[in-house]
């Protein structure tokens, strides 16, 4: 078994806990199912935020609405760079799997998109 990394961004409506919520779910979903991933797959999970979005933890979110209540998590703060996306939620998991690296589907959704144009659908 191999640990690979699937990396996912989306940007967040609002900075409200449902709009954290929607962005965490949606983009959880796409990133498991486009990978054919389990939560018992998952090794650890990463999220991280821009200093826009501060209504709530999105790691609490993957817990509640995605069953990942044996998955640990970090929440970070990305970092501010002058002309960069604002708010933007990234996810980073790591996973256990037999995949090759070649074989792994990053997802970036709505404005993360233009971030990884070279692999967005």
């Amino acid at each position: 078994m191999l640990t690979r990394g699937i990396r996912g961004a989306t940007t967040v409506d609002n900075n409200d806990k449902t709009s954290v919520k929607e962005a965490v779910v949606e983009l959880l979903n796409h990133m498991l199912g486009k990978n054919n991933v389990e939560t018992e797959d998952i090794a650890f999970a990463i999220f991280t935020v821009t200093s826009d979005i501060d209504a709530d933890f999105p790691a609490k979110f993957a817990r509640e609405y995605c069953g990942f209540e044996h998955v640990p998590m970090m929440c970070y703060r990305e970092m501010e760079v002058k002309g960069a996306i604002k708010m933007c939620l990234r996810i980073l998991l790591c996973i256990n799997t037999v995949k090759k690296q070649s074989e792994i589907k990053h997802i970036y959704l709505k404005g993360a998109a233009k971030l990884r144009r070279d692999i967005t659908e």
